[in-house]
């Protein structure tokens, strides 16, 4: 069967919208954010008891520069890409805070519904990293540090991404901790732990469907402005 044309500009806003979008159920779900996102939540949680205007998206990009400076240590250089993977992380949060609006508004209460809200943020969520790494367009700073140190350490991005997703995880119960005491957890459930452990595998699934469908090519000639 022939494979069909994917712009990767297309899987960029693809992939960055629908990642956003299932941040959003995750939340609504409450069964305890992704790894990723989790600390900058718990952030959110945190500074927006004092400053009420922080929120999530914002907490997000806060966090992502720091993880880009992190980025620029461990490669020992600084890159423009990383520059555009900021805005990336703006244009993301935008998007998160204005999904977070819209999912706000479904009911939530019953076990069944946060169960469902919880495997479609999950799906959306896997499916979008999957798109933004057949991208050339500088992604997230979370996807950008697994894209860019898995390479560097010749490691399997998958194996690599579900090591960085346990770390993140980790990172996240102490601020947990840290933030809300011993005895009380906030943004980390069983589902922190579930999506942890599966989103790598889950990632390279969506990524042996899509490419065994489409063939990702730039539309535009605009690849020589993010390397």
């Amino acid at each position: 069967m022939k494979k069909k044309i994917f712009p990767t500009e297309l899987a960029y806003l693809i992939g960055i919208t629908v990642l956003a979008f299932g941040t959003a159920f995750m939340e609504r779900a409450d069964f305890g954010m992704s790894m990723i996102v989790a600390p900058a939540y718990l952030l959110h949680l945190k500074v927006s008891q004092v400053l009420p205007f922080f929120s999530f998206g914002m907490a997000e990009y806060t966090l992502q520069a720091v993880l880009l400076v992190a980025l620029a240590i461990v490669m020992k250089r600084f890159k423009l890409s990383y520059l555009f993977s900021f805005g990336t992380a703006v244009f993301y949060g935008f998007l998160l805070d204005l999904f977070l609006k819209v999912t706000g508004s479904l009911p939530a209460g019953l076990f069944g519904l946060r169960v469902v809200y919880y495997v479609i943020g999950m799906l959306l969520c896997t499916g979008g990293v999957s798109l933004l790494f057949h991208t050339y367009i500088s992604p997230e700073a979370y996807e950008l540090f697994v894209k860019e140190v898995s390479a560097k350490i010749h490691m399997n991005i998958n194996k690599f991404k579900t090591i960085y997703d346990c770390v993140s995880c980790v990172v996240a119960i102490l601020l947990s901790f840290l933030f809300f005491g011993w005895m009380h957890f906030e943004g980390i459930k069983l589902g922190t732990i579930i999506c942890a452990l599966i989103n790598g595998w889950m990632i390279g699934r969506f990524t042996k469907i899509f490419e065994a469908v489409f063939e990702f090519k730039d539309g535009l000639k605009l690849r020589k402005y993010f390397e």
